[in-house]
């Protein structure tokens, strides 16, 4: 699904973009938070499509 690897290359990409921020030491917390929130809203889609991927099974 092309989709989800975008997503997973996305979230991958946001890792880099925080601990740059983290390690440059700019103190930029408004902009981190947005990064860490979007981090999140990311790990939330890649899971729910994961779980479209999986099927059901009725045990």
């Amino acid at each position: 699904m092309r989709r989800l690897e975008l997503l997973r290359v996305e979230h991958r990409d946001l890792d880099g973009a925080i601990a740059a921020l983290i390690d440059g030491g700019t103190g930029d917390q408004m902009q981190l938070a947005r990064l860490k929130k979007r981090k999140l809203r990311l790990r939330d889609e890649i899971a729910i499509l994961e779980d479209q991927l999986v099927p059901d099974i009725i045990a």
